[in-house]
């Protein structure tokens, strides 16, 4: 029989995925139990507009720049063929049955644990996995009703301040973000003039 590897699902959208992101990943894969992380690019957040966010292909290729030489990581696709908007429940239930060796474990920021009673299913959620939450900038306390959850688990991440929403700014205003990115991404950025004007969602690959 294989052996369970406990794997982190990192969802976002990675529009772009910057060296923050990295650091976050990183952070969970060396100093909590997780064996490996996945980022999981979503297609659309219920919660965000879609407005400026570049097709899910080129998205998720710059992820998969960003970790070609690390196989601690993986980029997913997995809400790609999901229905739209995509679910963070409904993708938890689909990864168990499709990777019964995996333990998942989902990542997210101490805002988004702020808002969890949102989110569809969220007592399924919290029933079926434990939650990694990283600190974010603002300093938000953990909500009490998660203080002593038998699955959250808070950590230690160091609080990255750099966002995409920070980089598609500074690359529209003619800024040099190159190391703000991976290498890989920076090129491809900046070979395909991303972000430099207002891009439609809908623009094909």
């Amino acid at each position: 029989m294989a052996s369970i590897k406990k794997t982190g699902l990192f969802f976002g959208s990675f529009n772009p995925i910057h060296i923050g992101h990295l650091v976050i990943a990183e952070y969970m894969v060396e100093f909590t139990d997780l064996d490996q992380l996945w980022f999981v690019v979503s297609p659309q957040n219920p919660l965000k507009p879609a407005k400026g966010l570049l097709s899910e292909n080129k998205r998720i290729r710059m992820v998969r720049l960003a970790i070609e030489y690390d196989n601690r990581f993986k980029a997913s696709s997995v809400e790609f063929d999901m229905p739209k908007p995509s679910y963070t429940i409904n993708t938890l239930v689909y990864l168990k049955e499709k990777y019964p060796n995996h333990n998942f474990v989902l990542i997210m920021g101490m805002d988004n644990l702020a808002t969890l009673r949102k989110w569809k299913n969220f007592e399924q959620i919290l029933k079926g996995f434990e939650v990694y939450v990283y600190p974010r900038k603002e300093e938000l306390p953990v909500p009490k009703e998660f203080e002593n959850h038998p699955s959250v688990k808070i950590t230690q991440a160091p609080v990255m301040e750099l966002s995409s929403t920070f980089i598609r700014n500074a690359i529209k205003e003619k800024k040099n973000v190159q190391h703000m990115m991976p290498p890989g991404v920076a090129d491809y950025v900046k070979e395909m003039h991303f972000y430099e004007k207002q891009e439609p969602s809908s623009q094909p690959s």
